[in-house]
């Protein structure tokens, strides 16, 4: 059974572009849509889906005093400020691992916050991830080892069975999915 925690992150990371556009959110004190299209290359469609997605979750709204040509059309929450700082330092931190993007496919990043705090077996990620397939948590999970952000031990069992963990160069990404969760 998936945790609250884990519902909130699987409903953030669902659409592509949360992490990019709240990280520009964050880096600018707020943005305009063209000025979103622009900086992510994302398509108008996208952009306006995602930012959608983000009012529903009262991460962004617009922005009241907007009017003036330099005043931002959407702004953070109290709630989205936090999340956008932590957003930024995902996106940071794929920029840096040179990740592309891992980091906005669907499962990428609630499976490494299921992995933070201990490694875990198949069946337990499923588990704590649901409504994960079990054919896409197999593809993330080969995605996340050839990236190298996860690691996998063969347990010494009778079947054998992997246990999967993270790997040191995926720390910096679930320390800030763990101030996301918080």
């Amino acid at each position: 059974m998936s945790t609250p925690t884990a519902d909130k992150l699987i409903r953030l990371f669902h659409r592509k572009w949360s992490v990019p556009m709240l990280a520009e959110l964050s880096r600018g004190g707020g943005s305009r849509v063209v000025v979103l299209q622009n900086t992510l290359g994302a398509s108008p469609a996208a952009v306006r889906q995602t930012l959608d997605h983000l009012i529903s979750m009262n991460l962004a709204t617009p922005n009241p005093g907007y009017g003036h040509p330099l005043r931002p059309e959407y702004i953070l929450t109290e709630e989205g400020k936090a999340v956008a700082d932590a957003c930024a330092r995902i996106q940071s931190s794929s920029d840096r691992l040179g990740l592309g993007g891992l980091v906005g496919r669907k499962w990428t990043l609630p499976i490494l916050w299921t992995l933070n705090h201990e490694p875990l077996r198949f069946g337990e990620i499923t588990g704590l991830a649901r409504p994960i397939t079990d054919r896409a948590l197999s593809q993330s999970l080969v995605q996340l080892q050839d990236a190298e952000l996860v690691r996998v031990d063969l347990l010494d069992t009778r079947p054998p069975a992997n246990l999967y963990g993270l790997a040191r160069r995926a720390r910096a990404i679930a320390d800030a999915l763990a101030d996301i969760a918080a």
